[in-house]
């Protein structure tokens, strides 16, 4: 007789437990990981500084969270639940409503700057309430437009903008830890990046001139590569 498969272990298979302290429960260990994934980086995560943060020990998070990968999944599953995905209706409206979805995500993304860089390590993460929810609207949206593989839809459209958020993310993070604005540190950069683009006739002309303002730089760049994705995938489409 064949072995039974066991459900893979996962912090959203498992009855929650009563907390031993009142205030401690796992949606507030979740959003005080958030703060300080938001304001220090994953580097500074850990389930003992975390305890001290919210005045309990380490064991007791682990009566929520049995690791710092599992809460690693629930901020990423919680974090999910930002992101808007309009309303599929009859397929009509689908390359506004998965602009509108794109420009969501990269909202999120960039406000919680650790996200993107962790999807791919974030466990089983896609079994949250929020990301399945999130992934269920897509599939709806792309369904209704009649793309004959929803899925591959979604994951042209959600490598394109993880891609970018990523590398945004990664920018604005230098940029703060420098302690400038963006546009004072883009134009302290500006001497050097002229000087090394001199002698490429190509690179010369693009930095020949100063950077306008960088945020509606990254704004046109993501607005950009967006149409090129959803003008590929508007030819999968059946003809009418």
């Amino acid at each position: 007789m064949a072995a039974r498969t066991q459900p893979a272990p996962s912090v959203w298979t498992r009855k929650q437990p009563e907390s031993d302290q009142p205030a401690l429960s796992r949606d507030a260990i979740v959003r005080e990981a958030i703060a300080m994934l938001d304001t220090d980086g994953i580097e500074a995560l850990s389930m003992r500084k975390l305890g001290a943060r919210l005045n309990a020990g380490a064991t007791s998070l682990y009566r929520h969270v049995a690791t710092k990968d599992e809460l690693m999944e629930v901020a990423v599953d919680e974090v999910f639940g930002e992101i808007a995905v309009p309303a599929a209706g009859d397929g009509s409206n689908w390359r506004s409503a998965a602009t509108e979805a794109a420009g969501s995500f990269r909202a999120t993304a960039l406000r919680h700057p650790w996200l993107a860089s962790v999807l791919g390590q974030a466990g089983l993460a896609y079994l949250g309430p929020n990301l399945m929810s999130f992934s269920e609207r897509l599939a709806a949206l792309f369904a209704a437009a009649g793309f004959p593989e929803p899925s591959r839809a979604i994951d042209a459209l959600l490598s394109y903008v993880i891609g970018m958020s990523t590398t945004e993310a990664a920018w604005l993070t230098t940029v703060a830890r420098s302690g400038s604005t963006e546009a004072d540190f883009t134009a302290s950069l500006m001497p050097a990046a002229q000087r090394a683009a001199a002698d490429h006739d190509h690179l010369a002309v693009a930095y020949a001139t100063d950077v306008p303002d960088p945020v509606a730089l990254r704004d046109a760049k993501f607005t950009y590569g967006l149409d090129v994705v959803l003008d590929g995938l508007s030819f999968r489409l059946p003809t009418p």
